[in-house]
C-alpha cells in the first residue's frame, strides 16, 4: 500500500530545481520562437514550421512544460484560481493574434490547454490520488499514446492507426478544443484536450513516485538565475513574443535598408 503524503510543500521552501528545470523549457520556447519570428520577417514561417526537425523541437518544449505543470499542481491548494488566470492568459494570447496577425491565430494553444487541464486535474486529484501510482503512471502514458492522433481522425500508436474515428465528430466546429477540429480548423498553436490531458495527469501522479522513493530532497537546491527565471513563467511567457517581434523588426528593417 501506497504511502500519504502531503501535496503542499512548506511554503518557506521552494523545489528549486524544477523552477529551473521550467527555465530550460521556457529559454528552449523563446530561441525556437525567435527563429520562428524570423522565418515569419521572411515571409516564409510555413517552411520552418512544417521542418520535421522544428516539429520535434516544439513537441519536446511543450512536453516539457505540460509534464512539469502537471508535476507543479501537486504544490497548490488554489488550482481552480491558478488554472482559470492561466485560461485568462490563453484567451488573451487567442484575441492578440486574431486580431494583429490573423494568418497565425492560436486557437486553443499550450496555455489554454494548461489552464483548463489544471482545473480538470484538480477537480478529480480527490480520485487521482487514491489510484496505484505505477497504475497511473503507465495508464495515462498509454492513453497518451493511443489519443495522440485523434485530431488527426484515429485512434492509434502515433502515426500508426488502429480505430478510424466516424468523420461526424469533426464536423461540430465546437469540438475542436476537446481534439476533433473539423476539416477548415487552423491554429498556429493547437493543444487539445485530448490528447494532451493524459499527459499531464501522468505528469501530476509522478510526483508520487518522486516523493514515494524520497527523490524529492535533491530537487530543493535552487539554481542560481534559472530558479528565479522558472518562477516567473508565465509572465516571460506572455511578454516574450512582443519583444521578439520587435527584436525582428529592427534587424530586418536594418537589412532592408
Amino acid at each position: 500500500m501506497e504511502k500519504s503524503f502531503d501535496l503542499k510543500k512548506n511554503n518557506s521552501a521552494r523545489y528549486g530545481m524544477i523552477d529551473a528545470a521550467r527555465a530550460v523549457a521556457i529559454i528552449n520556447m523563446i530561441a525556437f520562437h525567435f527563429i520562428y519570428d524570423c522565418f515569419s520577417f521572411a515571409g516564409d514561417w510555413v517552411r520552418f514550421s512544417s521542418h520535421p526537425a522544428a516539429i520535434i523541437w516544439e513537441r519536446f518544449i511543450c512536453m516539457s512544460f505540460i509534464i512539469i505543470s502537471g508535476i507543479s499542481l501537486n504544490f497548490t491548494r488554489r488550482g481552480y484560481r491558478r488554472g482559470l488566470i492561466v485560461l485568462l492568459c490563453g484567451c488573451a494570447v487567442t484575441a492578440v493574434t486574431y486580431f494583429f496577425i490573423p494568418d497565425q491565430v492560436i486557437w486553443f494553444g499550450v496555455l489554454s490547454f494548461l489552464g483548463c487541464a489544471m482545473i480538470l486535474t484538480y477537480a478529480l486529484r480527490g480520485l487521482l490520488n487514491k489510484v496505484n501510482m505505477w497504475v497511473g503512471t503507465a495508464v495515462s502514458l498509454i492513453l497518451f499514446i493511443l489519443c495522440y492522433d485523434i485530431p488527426q481522425g484515429y485512434i492509434g500508436i502515433f502515426s500508426y492507426p488502429l480505430i478510424k474515428l466516424p468523420e461526424a465528430i469533426y464536423e461540430l466546429k465546437w469540438l475542436a478544443f476537446l481534439g476533433f477540429p473539423h476539416r477548415s480548423f487552423f491554429s498556429a498553436d493547437y493543444f487539445p484536450i485530448l490528447p494532451w490531458i493524459f499527459l499531464y495527469i501522468f505528469g501530476y501522479i509522478l510526483w508520487r513516485a518522486v516523493k514515494r522513493y524520497g527523490l524529492d530532497k535533491r530537487l530543493e537546491r535552487s539554481v542560481p538565475v534559472l530558479s528565479a527565471i522558472g518562477r516567473h513563467s508565465l509572465l516571460i511567457y506572455m511578454v516574450h513574443q512582443p519583444v521578439l517581434y520587435g527584436v525582428c523588426w529592427l534587424i530586418f528593417k536594418f537589412i532592408n535598408r
